[in-house]
């Protein structure tokens, strides 16, 4: 049901997370709960788009590791809930909040998390909640590579 969903509803981000795919296939590549994870260079933030997970090296080999992949699993499940609304609704405002520099000083100074903002929170929560319902039934996380 998550392929006939995200290549139906969620098209748009597939499309999106594909091509984002394709320029990065030299990466190192694994499944999880039937994402696409592509480990990417350690500069680089982590994001999903549609079925497609992008996960810097040091997110994916530091101690945050599970929860990063669960964090941007919930974006993936957002896609699916939102499309066509997902890019304006959370991947404009994700994107704008991880990277201007206004929004970084701006949590730095009043010491707020990234996990904050209304994105952040529900990828989280979409995310712990899809990954331990498969678990409690049976499934595994997916992960390998």
């Amino acid at each position: 049901m998550y392929y006939i969903l995200q290549w139906s509803w969620g098209i748009i981000q597939n499309v999106v997370g594909f091509c984002v795919f394709l320029s990065n296939i030299r990466w190192r590549h694994f499944r999880y709960n039937g994402a696409v994870v592509t480990v990417w260079g350690s500069r680089r933030g982590s994001m999903g788009l549609g079925m497609f997970i992008f996960i810097s090296e040091s997110a994916m080999n530091g101690e945050r590791r599970g929860f990063t992949l669960t964090h941007e699993y919930g974006h993936t499940i957002q896609s699916i809930i939102l499309e066509p609304l997902f890019l304006p609704v959370i991947g404009l405002p994700s994107l704008l909040w991880a990277g201007l520099p206004v929004f970084r000083k701006y949590r730095e100074r009043r010491s707020v998390s990234y996990y904050w903002l209304y994105t952040e929170r529900w990828a989280n929560f979409l995310g712990e909640r899809t990954v331990k319902a498969r678990q409690k039934n049976g499934g595994t996380n997916g992960e390998r590579g």
